[in-house]
């Protein structure tokens, strides 16, 4: 059994076959899926879909999505979270800093919302990109109660060791089936059992040999299988670690 901890499935990229991608899901072995809101616009389909048993809800600003955003937008989460407790963290927040026109937006952007989540004790789960450095003073300087998520995680093992010292655990998805991820593949080979999660970002963060194509939670399980052959452990082994991690980190039941 397997978690998908990280996917958009409101996204309108499923608006077509979403019954049938939560199907090839189940059939692959993913039972449970984990998605984000990203910008307040979106957040009544995120809503919607975590109706569903089999699907948890992030509520969240995400710094991609600037221009979307708007000065009373905090307000607005911190209402929707006092509406939605069963909210199992704050997400998609974070910084992309290849975005350099509007990174001191999204500082206070970020800033704003990892303050909501210590106040509430929610974990985060975080778009870090080109960032790990930073984000990790951040998060330290905090000092989060409940930890998060770093999505989608692209660094080093000594950044991917700092996360941890936190109180974090890594996203691992599509990223890591790509030839040239040397210097991920090494941190993957690096994390202890309890410092991982898998997810697929779907419908993006595309797999090798799936370029140009929509991504979806059935392709979780091959994420698994490239993941223990990576660190030599069978891939039941990686899916029991994953699945357990995520229960942990969001307090999703058994």
């Amino acid at each position: 059994m397997l978690i998908d901890a990280h996917c958009h499935l409101d996204l309108a990229d499923f608006d077509n076959d979403r019954e049938a991608v939560f199907a090839r899901a189940r059939g692959a072995g993913i039972e449970h899926f984990v998605v984000p809101g990203t910008t307040r616009a979106r957040w009544p389909a995120v809503i919607e879909l975590a109706r569903r048993e089999e699907v948890s809800l992030n509520l969240g600003l995400h710094p991609y999505f600037m221009e979307d955003h708007g000065d009373e937008d905090i307000e607005a989460l911190e209402a929707m979270l006092d509406e939605h407790p069963e909210t199992v963290a704050l997400g998609e927040c974070g910084i992309d800093a290849r975005f350099e026109n509007t990174l001191d937006a999204q500082w206070r952007l970020f800033d704003a919302q990892l303050r909501i989540a210590k106040q509430r004790d929610l974990p985060v789960v975080v778009h870090c990109v080109q960032a790990n450095d930073k984000v990790a003073k951040r998060l330290r300087q905090l000092n989060l109660p409940r930890g998060g998520l770093i999505h989608a995680f692209a660094g080093s093992p000594e950044q991917a060791g700092k996360f941890l010292d936190l109180g974090f655990v890594v996203g691992l998805g599509g990223a890591t089936t790509h030839e040239r991820a040397k210097r991920l593949q090494r941190a993957v080979r690096s994390l202890p059992d309890d410092g991982y999660v898998l997810e697929t970002d779907s419908p993006d963060m595309p797999l090798a040999g799936f370029q140009g194509e929509r991504n979806e939670p059935a392709r979780l399980a091959r994420v698994c299988e490239h993941i223990a052959g990576l660190r030599g452990e069978p891939a039941e082994q990686i899916a029991s670690n994953s699945t357990n991690n995520t229960r942990r980190l969001f307090g999703i039941d058994g």
